[in-house]
């Protein structure tokens, strides 16, 4: 079915989405060549959009402009990976760290509300939810760490991560075991041990990323 984008919606982030996705998911890969002219016939947008998108895509570091002979496809290597995981290893610590010092009740119910969806999510099947919810759970953290520039600093990267786990969480059949991970760190942030909340942040990101390494190795 081919991708469509909605009006009302901006039109920039989700030609970004469905380029972004497709990179990911290895459908486009290194060295492949767009065209403004091309991507805007088939989503049926103006060049606007178009250039909005690849600048996003750009500064993600998944695509190149080479005027004038169009834009390329960077790719998503090992080595990628492994730096996205890394930079999102150092901020979330940071997250997770000043999100600790939160009292207020508010905030952290909305954290758990996340983990019972993903309970639910996982005992229905429903990889979508799933994802939803998860991306949620993390987000959570940077708002609550009271740092906008981390804030937007995640923002910046959080499409991305969107698009690696939509692609590695499809690989599990049974989310339960996520599902449990999610309720594990949790806990331990709720428990206030600072040194065991990291371990466990560590831990978690670790098996993301090794996940979406094992993706990478399928490809060849």
């Amino acid at each position: 079915m081919r991708d469509k984008v909605e009006r009302g919606v901006s039109l920039g982030t989700q030609v970004a989405d469905i380029i972004r996705q497709r990179i990911v998911r290895g459908e486009l890969q290194a060295g492949d060549r767009l065209t403004e002219e091309g991507v805007a016939e088939e989503f049926q947008v103006s060049r606007g959009p178009v250039r909005d998108a690849v600048s996003q895509l750009s500064y993600e570091g998944l695509v190149e402009v080479r005027r004038p002979r169009g834009i390329y496809i960077l790719g998503l290597s090992a080595d990628d990976v492994e730096q996205l995981y890394s930079l999102r290893g150092a901020l979330e610590r940071l997250a997770v760290q000043r999100a600790m010092d939160v009292t207020d009740d508010e905030p952290w119910r909305r954290v758990w509300q996340c983990v019972e969806r993903m309970a639910v999510a996982a005992d229905e099947g429903d990889h979508p939810a799933f994802q939803k919810a998860d991306v949620e759970f993390h987000s959570l953290f940077y708002e609550m760490a009271r740092h906008p520039r981390l804030l937007a600093t995640w923002r910046q990267y959080e499409p991305t991560f969107a698009a690696l786990l939509d692609v590695t969480i499809n690989h599990d059949d049974d989310l339960h075991e996520s599902s449990e991970a999610h309720r594990r760190l949790y806990d331990v942030l709720r428990s206030g041990d600072r040194a065991a909340a990291e371990a466990e942040l560590i831990e978690h990101l670790r098996g993301a990323e090794e996940r979406m390494r094992l993706e990478l190795v399928a490809r060849r």
